[in-house]
């Protein structure tokens, strides 16, 4: 049995902006995989910070942090190397929201797009468990949540 090699586990905030019953997601443009905004958490940042930080890098704009809504421990294999991520999940508010114009990227090698979120299982969302447990997360009054892939 082949043993997995781990790196350091990756620490990301991450966030989630509902505007009309649709979700902004984001895409990489050359990989096409689909995730929640936001980046990585560096130093002794703070995860809300690090969000704000991320959104003002990838939207060119100054978003608004909401509540904590979870955390997702999440693995894939990556290049040969077994990737492990905790995310953090905070609500988040986009300034000037529309749903016929997507916020630009400020970052070539991503694209954002607003998803239905009563569709959420057939976006392709990683990681795959936000994809049924993010509505849940989002009703008024649900306590923060835990998820894993493993």
């Amino acid at each position: 049995m082949k043993t997995k090699v781990y790196s350091v586990p990756e620490i990301i905030s991450r966030g989630v902006c509902v505007h009309r019953g649709h979700v902004l997601l984001c895409r990489n443009r050359k990989r096409g995989n689909v995730y929640l905004p936001g980046g990585h958490i560096e130093g002794e940042e703070r995860a809300p910070d690090a969000l704000r930080r991320e959104l003002a890098e990838e939207l060119g704009r100054n978003c608004r942090i909401g509540k904590f809504l979870g955390m997702v421990q999440h693995a894939f294999d990556h290049k040969g190397e077994r990737v492990v991520e905790v995310n953090f999940v905070f609500a988040f508010r986009l300034p000037r929201a529309s749903l016929q114009h997507p916020p630009a990227s400020q970052e070539e090698q991503i694209e954002f797009y607003w998803w239905p979120l009563g569709k959420l299982a057939g976006a392709g969302l990683q990681p795959h468990v936000l994809r049924r447990g993010l509505p849940d997360w989002l009703r008024r009054g649900a306590a923060p949540r835990w998820a894993s892939t493993f």
